[in-house]
């Protein structure tokens, strides 16, 4: 019915304009020929401008209907109810017609209810457009994704699809995370590093690979944590569990220990996995660090020593420069004495303090002194200012 329409518009314009054409030419009863030629050439020229109107709309319509009528083939026997002219309004609006109709053809025959403006709408916001083979024609991204989730019975809706896939995840790989879980290592071997390294109370180190299988939560994929979140919560807790071990050879006797302890600390909170095992893959003895560590302690305590040991001997020095010092001065202020000697005999001389004969026997004194010291075999001789031989 909709085919035969489309077919005979064209065909009732040109039969109109045929019509009229035919009436414009048939000449009046009663009419001169002078008046008859000027008639004539007018309805040539109005003829010819209706003819030339009536042609470029059927050129038009012809060009619309060579472009689009193998897609609205399609879609109508495919029973996509989408009609000629929704075609033509996506082509002014710069969608992708075929992408459309391919979507919409394959979620009829998938049983699944998406309007077409829905399509349209997230197509214009900047909807991801499958990669498909040459073979296959392109379908929006989210088609797929939602035929996969009902098929595994998945509750996901069209909103949350478009949601997801405008937010930059991959809505399709999330669907088939959900369906077939994949596995993460930890550490990521991307990152150059093959173990996660802890150290027990004993001091000894335990290398450990850990294997984490995850599904897709798509209820928390927008704005939940990605795999490298994962990654980094799997190795802390495995550094918590090695570190909280008396030694290392109860990590080695239990291994699953450490995947327990982290499985329970419910490490998938806030992301978008949910963590289904964690398994450790294989573990290693590294370096006693405990012994390394207590070397580095006493070759540091050793270094200290020796500097505060260093420390006493450059004061020792500086005290005996410092006794040294203290000597000279102590001396030079004997010599100063010695020297205000004569000057206060004198002065008691003079005040008549001290007599002719006190002087005399103070000599004497002197002089025994140093007889005595000669007898004794002290041959040094103190004199002003210093020492002599």
């Amino acid at each position: 019915m909709r085919i035969s329409t489309i077919f005979l518009t064209p065909a009732l314009w040109l039969a109109g304009a045929a019509a009229a054409l035919a009436a414009s030419t048939t000449p009046r009863v009663g009419s001169t020929w002078e008046s008859s030629a000027a008639e004539s050439g007018a309805g040539n020229a109005a003829i010819i401008a209706i003819t030339g109107f009536v042609g470029l709309l059927g050129l038009i319509f012809c060009i619309f209907v060579l472009k689009y009528l193998s897609l609205w083939i399609q879609a109508f026997f495919s029973n996509a109810h989408i009609s000629f002219f929704q075609l033509i309004g996506m082509g002014f609006r710069k969608v992708n017609q075929r992408v459309i109709v391919t979507s919409k053809i394959t979620l009829v025959q998938a049983g699944l209810n998406i309007e077409t403006r829905q399509l349209e709408a997230h197509y214009l916001a900047g909807g991801t457009v499958a990669k498909t083979e040459r073979s296959m024609p392109p379908m929006l991204v989210v088609v797929p994704a939602l035929i996969a989730a009902n098929r595994a019975g998945i509750p996901l809706d069209f909103n949350l699809a478009c949601a997801i896939d405008l937010a930059g995840r991959d809505v399709l790989d999330a669907v088939r995370t959900s369906v077939d879980p994949k596995v993460i290592d930890c550490p990521d071997p991307s990152s150059g590093k093959k173990t996660i390294d802890a150290v027990a109370k004993n001091g000894i180190q335990v290398k450990a690979k850990a294997r984490v299988t995850v599904r897709t939560n798509i209820a928390q994929l927008i704005g939940g944590a990605t795999e490298e979140t994962i990654i980094a919560r799997v190795g802390e807790g495995i550094v918590s569990t090695i570190g909280s071990a008396n030694s290392h050879e109860e990590v080695l006797e239990n291994p699953d220990r450490i995947s327990k302890q982290v499985l329970a600390k419910g490490l998938d909170a806030g992301t978008a996995y949910e963590i289904l095992s964690i398994d450790i893959a294989d573990v290693d003895i590294g370096d006693n660090i405990g012994a390394k560590l207590a070397t580095d302690r006493a070759e540091a305590d050793k270094r200290v020593a020796q500097a505060k040991a260093e420390e006493r001997r450059a004061m020792a020095v500086a005290r005996e420069q410092e006794m040294k010092a203290l000597i000279q001065e102590n001396r030079a202020k004997v010599v100063m004495a010695e020297a205000e000697v004569p000057k206060a005999l004198a002065q008691t001389l003079r005040e008549g303090n001290l007599g002719v004969m006190d002087y005399a026997r103070l000599q004497n004194i002197q002089a025994d002194t140093q007889m005595r010291e000669a007898i004794a075999g002290d041959d040094e001789k103190p004199t002003p200012g210093g020492e002599g031989h």
